[in-house]
């Protein structure tokens, strides 16, 4: 029997049509609901390993978590990842296929529907709900005809919709009433309802605009969510590097982040976002860098492109004074390659042989064939684990200075490397930050070499982001009309 299922859809990015699908997963989940997400077409530079060697975006993955159940690749079967203005390496099922325009990429759509649909069939066929989430804006007319994410996509498959806003950015009563306008009324139909997000303040306020509304479409509100303030964990995109970061506390340890152009995975930083001795802040221009303890080269869709970044910003002249200042280093995947003596790229940039920082000794060489894996290991003396996903090979040149090794099925291989000061680290392990055994061990290294106070919080970060998700579920429970949603849910819309 084919799954029930909802659509989450939104008048732009970034209205929360991500949390509101992890929350809504969450409380179907806690109801002994076999309940999956689904995003048809993501694009996101933030991406997971599945189990089997996937790659998803991040949200999907932490939907998946939300809903108590292992992430797999139909949840994301098309994940575009840009790798400049204009292009992007485009993964289906999980693999990787090529690098293509844009224009490239939108001759080729109406042949990713059939994949489209047969994952979500899928998933309809193994679980009792399937909640999808559109990308960006449901009302993006110019590129509707080929539309394999959004309403369309909804109705084929008979799923109702509701479309989110977002308040916090203004204007939400007009991109709602917008949004419905400017669809087909064969599509415009399939929409059910509304939600606002991100709401401040008294939510009667809206009374007499969400009454005006109603009437004027004759499609209901479900309901007012509160903007939350706490900070997010598995953003999807850039644009979620705005959620606050925390302030300097005393004598703790300051870490600035490099945000470079291009940047991938920056979800590896939020373990330390939630350490109570720590700051955090994201730094583009030298002027920005001050005196951290700790700088992290984050990855990056573009290493040489973002390592050329560096030296015109001239971030790399000042992240130069604070290494030899004294002052340490943690580069990943991306940012470890640009640590080492030298790139060779003939694969993502096709630069050739080029100089990095030196501050490593490893080399990176980059293949064609993309490594995707999760990994287990060891660092510091502590069990690590987390996620690979890079052309570039990076190789160690001084067993004495290898940091973290990893198992490859006969034993542990090199793969992690530390300066001979102990101040520069690099890795290509995705997540490796999350272990707290290993994390409280780096971070009181950190605090020994620079003579700063640390104490490992006291909560598991784990468990931290099981009480976001809770918390995002608990406020849906008080702010949705659920009894009304669960209706909708059953109904079919088929077009």
């Amino acid at each position: 029997m084919k799954a029930k299922g909802l659509a989450i859809l939104g008048t732009g990015s970034d209205v929360g049509k991500s949390t509101i699908v992890a929350g809504l997963c969450r409380l179907l989940a806690d109801g002994g609901v076999a309940v999956a997400p689904f995003k048809a077409q993501n694009m996101a530079l933030n991406s997971y390993v599945t189990h089997d060697g996937g790659e998803i975006g991040r949200a999907q993955a932490l939907q998946a978590a939300a809903a108590r159940v292992r992430p797999e690749v139909a949840m994301n079967p098309v994940l575009l990842k840009p790798t400049g203005e204009r292009a992007s390496q485009v993964i289906v099922m999980g693999k990787a296929v090529e690098t293509m325009s844009v224009q490239e990429y939108y001759t080729t759509k109406d042949t990713l529907l059939p994949v489209v649909e047969d994952a979500l069939a899928d998933l309809r066929s193994r679980f009792e709900v399937v909640l999808m989430e559109g990308a960006g804006s449901t009302a993006e007319i110019n590129l509707l005809e080929h539309d394999i994410t959004n309403i369309k996509l909804a109705r084929r498959a008979g799923l109702p919709a509701i479309l989110v806003g977002d308040i916090e950015r203004g204007g939400v009563f007009a991109a709602l009433y917008g949004t419905v306008a400017l669809l087909p009324k064969e599509l415009a139909s399939g929409i059910a309802g509304y939600i606002i997000n991100k709401f401040r303040g008294d939510p009667s306020l809206l009374d007499a605009g969400i009454a005006q509304l109603e009437a004027m479409t004759g499609r209901p509100f479900y309901g007012v969510v509160p903007y939350r303030f706490e900070t997010a964990v598995d953003g999807e995109d850039s644009m979620d590097i705005g959620v606050p970061t925390l302030a300097a506390r005393g004598t703790g340890l300051e870490v600035a982040v490099v945000q470079l152009p291009r940047i991938s995975n920056y979800t590896d930083i939020d373990p330390l976002r939630f350490e109570a001795d720590l700051s955090v802040r994201w730094v583009s221009h030298p002027e920005q860098l001050g005196h951290p303890d700790l700088v992290v080269i984050p990855g990056t869709k573009a290493t040489v492109d973002d390592l050329g970044w560096l030296h015109k910003s001239g971030l790399a002249e000042a992240l130069e004074r604070h290494r030899s200042g004294g002052g340490c280093v943690l580069g990943i995947c991306g940012g470890y390659q640009m640590l080492g003596s030298v790139i060779r790229d003939a694969v993502e940039s096709a630069a050739g042989e080029v100089p990095g920082l030196g501050w490593l000794p490893v080399q990176t060489e980059f293949h064609s064939d993309k490594v995707v894996r999760q990994c287990r290991g060891a660092a510091m003396g502590h069990e690590v684990s987390g996620y690979q996903i890079h052309h570039g090979r990076v190789r160690p040149l001084d067993a004495a200075q290898v940091w973290v090794e990893v198992d490859n099925g006969n034993g542990r291989e090199p793969e992690g490397a530390c300066s001979a000061d102990g101040r520069i680290f690099g890795t290509t392990l995705h997540g490796i930050l999350e272990g707290d055994a290993f994390r409280a061990a780096f971070l009181s290294r950190l605090a020994s070499l620079r003579e700063r106070c640390y104490s490992p919080s006291p909560t598991p970060y784990a468990e931290r982001r099981e009480r976001y998700i809770d918390d995002l579920a608990a406020a849906l429970r008080s702010h949705l009309d659920l009894d009304r949603l669960w209706r909708l849910m059953e109904s079919d819309q088929q077009a």
